[in-house]
């Protein structure tokens, strides 16, 4: 019988220790490296992009030949004005990526012995990171569209008497969402939130490229598809595939996405459920990559994003409302 991917050797090229151990020094390199590998490490300036600079020898910045400007590695990224140790950031990346169903802000908070408000914020940070791509991608090919409803649970009363429906609407909270993914199959997920499936069709119009073949359920939110795609169906009710006609890859990720509500997080509806959909898209998407390509791939993408206008200072807006 074969051996899983994430039992094998292949899938581990990662060592939490090895990265705890490393030095400001080390840490500092492996940072230059990553933010700036198309130059080997060579700083370039993040205002005009010019590659002459100085480098301070009393701390770690540099200044722009051209434009004077001063700079650090961590400027203009998403860990702007950092406070914690480089080497805690690096850490913190590999504990994240880590976690096959996520990792939660208590635990990492725990992990780099840093307030829970410092690591909710960074945790969000890389969600923000790695998830940004979906902004801009489109899919192709043969997908498959699914929804799955987060949010707006109603406990149900004690006494049965007192118990009512909750599928109907006017016993919900009114908060409950829909996440909705396109999924190539073999290809990218790319999850977005609605208030419902049928909210979803515009941005299905403009995010699948023309000429792919749709797999869907059987809602009836689905049903305007036919006159721009070539859509297959399959009935719930009475199989879980028919003719190639399945979501099962779409499926896959909800699975992923509930484990990570029930057995990580408890809770990831409301404002936040969108950065939860995307981080459990971008695991799905590199479950077959090892997890040493994942830091190097999440760290990438934390040192190219530019300063989060949402978790940027996040904990004292809320403080001053």
């Amino acid at each position: 019988m074969a051996q899983h991917f994430l039992l094998s050797a292949a899938a581990r090229s990662l060592s939490l220790a090895k990265v705890a151990r490393m030095s400001d020094e080390e840490a500092h390199t492996a940072f230059r490296l990553i933010r700036w590998s198309t130059t080997d490490g060579a700083p370039v300036c993040p205002r005009c992009q010019c590659g002459a600079v100085y480098s301070f020898t009393s701390r770690k910045l540099y200044k722009c030949k051209a434009c004077s400007h001063q700079f650090s590695v961590t400027s203009g990224t998403i860990f702007a004005s950092r406070k914690l140790p480089i080497r805690d950031y690096l850490l913190a990346i590999a504990i994240f990526v880590n976690g096959a169903k996520g990792h939660s802000a208590l635990q990492l908070s725990r992990d780099l012995d840093v307030q829970y408000k410092t690591a909710f914020v960074l945790s969000h940070k890389l969600r923000e990171a790695i998830g940004s791509p979906v902004d801009t991608d489109t899919v192709a090919g043969e997908v498959e569209i699914d929804g799955a409803y987060f949010g707006g649970y109603v406990k149900p009363a004690n006494e049965k008497e007192n118990r009512r429906d909750r599928r109907l609407a006017q016993n919900q909270t009114g908060k409950r969402q829909v996440v909705v993914i396109m999924r190539e199959r073999n290809g990218v997920t790319l999850p977005f939130v609605f208030k419902s499936e049928s909210q979803s069709v515009p941005k299905i119009a403009a995010t699948v490229q023309p000429g792919s073949i749709i797999y869907a359920d059987e809602s009836t939110a689905w049903d305007v598809l036919h006159a721009r795609y070539l859509t297959k169906r399959i009935n719930h009710q009475e199989a879980y595939s028919t003719d190639e006609a399945c979501t099962n890859m779409a499926e896959s990720y909800f699975s992923r996405l509930r484990r990570a509500e029930i057995g990580m997080h408890h809770h990831i509806a409301g404002p936040y459920l969108s950065a939860y959909a995307r981080e459990m898209a971008w695991r799905e998407d590199n479950r077959r990559v090892s997890n040493g390509e994942q830091y190097l791939m999440a760290a990438d993408a934390a040192l190219k994003h530019p300063v989060s206008r949402q978790w940027k200072g996040y904990w004292q807006r809320v403080a001053g409302h």
